[in-house]
């Protein structure tokens, strides 16, 4: 499990949530949740499909807007100052958002633009991430013809490569096999203090390992929030189910 080192000086976003609330016409997908993220944290948001954690992240990143109460990354509101709010952000997706028509280079230095940055910044950081996440072998391959494992390791670097102080991770090692989870999960596991990393799963060996602290949703309720070694002890698969205990 992801470790908390007093000594270490702790980087990355706040992310608070108060009473927030999504409706899509008379379906709540969120339902007054309140949780606070402390800067340098690896944050784990639980819950079986449906449950609410995309949502979440959605309204985290500003794709939606609360229907009620706020969210706020540094106190910056994701709809009030969405430029500020994704400079802080890294976001990696279930569906790695890669284009296979494009070599590896070429989409990191495509990544690095759309996110602003631009010259000597902008080659720096694609040779950096790509020393960093063992890419330069690959470099100059076709995104779509590397391996799930591969393709997964360049969506991960995306997120990484404009150094952010928050990385939202969406089931960051779904289909890849067991050596390819061990090398992604080694990745996320380092960032632990140097950023904010929120980390959505369904996978609770993944929890175990990488977060803190977490919080299980349940029909886009809050039903435990805790450190990872309590709300995961005892029988942990009760949280998920509707008849489970809140």
């Amino acid at each position: 499990m992801a470790t908390d080192d007093p000594t270490r000086e702790r980087r990355g976003c706040r992310i608070q949530a108060r009473e927030l609330t999504r409706r899509f016409g008379d379906h709540v997908a969120l339902d007054a949740l309140s949780l606070d993220v402390a800067p340098g944290e690896a944050f784990g948001l639980l819950g079986a499909n449906g449950a609410g954690k995309t949502t979440f992240i959605r309204l985290v990143t500003g794709y939606l807007v609360p229907t009620t109460g706020e969210v706020t990354i540094d106190g910056l509101s994701p709809g009030g100052a969405p430029q500020a709010v994704h400079a802080r952000i890294g976001y990696v997706a279930e569906t790695s958002r890669i284009y296979p028509e494009l070599r590896v280079r070429g989409f990191l230095r495509f990544a690095g633009g759309v996110r602003g940055l631009a010259g000597d910044v902008l080659h720096e950081a694609v040779e950096r991430t790509l020393e960093r996440f063992s890419l330069r072998d690959v470099a100059g391959r076709m995104v779509g013809n590397l391996s799930k494992g591969y393709q997964q390791r360049v969506s991960l670097a995306q997120g990484f490569l404009h150094d952010p102080p928050l990385v939202i991770v969406d089931e960051p090692s779904s289909g890849l096999d067991p050596l390819q989870q061990g090398e992604v999960r080694a990745v996320l596991g380092a960032a632990g203090g140097e950023r904010t990393v929120l980390l959505c799963t369904h996978d609770l060996a993944e929890a175990r390992e990488l977060t803190q602290r977490v919080a299980v949703l349940r029909a886009g309720r809050l039903v435990a929030l805790g450190r990872t070694e309590e709300v995961l002890g005892g029988d942990p698969l009760a949280l998920f189910r509707e008849d489970g205990a809140p």
